[in-house]
């Protein structure tokens, strides 16, 4: 591995759910400058990149999160989704988005810790 960003444990990817894509780019490339590049893979997803490396991405409000208020999520690297999810439980979290793939990324899930912080666990299939 040599992205220190993809290695067990490390905080890898920001990502901004919200309902209005269009007012959170206008706000956020004013505010900080960043350069937005807007890609189509299974849905419109933008990504966020400063002096061109990607840092974030920002997306629409998907279905299965109906109600909740716009948030920028992290997400956290591990070697293996699935066992980490089934750990999750066995510490006393919960499992808040099952694990599935991000086609041509990796796979992830969410979670909360016991308290009820949110967190999102991603393998990546490219580790590099």
């Amino acid at each position: 591995m040599t992205n220190p960003m993809k290695q067990h444990g490390a905080f890898s990817w920001n990502e901004l759910m919200t309902s209005d894509i269009e007012g959170a780019k206008a706000f956020y490339t004013k505010m900080f400058g960043w350069e937005l590049e807007d890609i189509q893979k299974e849905m419109p997803y933008t990504l966020v990149k400063i002096n061109g490396q990607e840092s974030a991405g920002m997306m629409t409000m998907p279905p299965e999160a109906a109600g909740m208020p716009p948030m920028w999520g992290a997400y956290v690297t591990i070697d293996d989704v699935d066992a980490s999810a089934k750990q999750v439980e066995e510490l006393g979290g919960k499992i808040l988005l099952e694990p599935r793939d991000i086609p041509e990324v990796g796979r992830f899930c969410v979670i909360s810790d016991p308290q009820g912080a949110t967190l999102s666990m991603i393998s990546y299939f490219n580790q590099e």
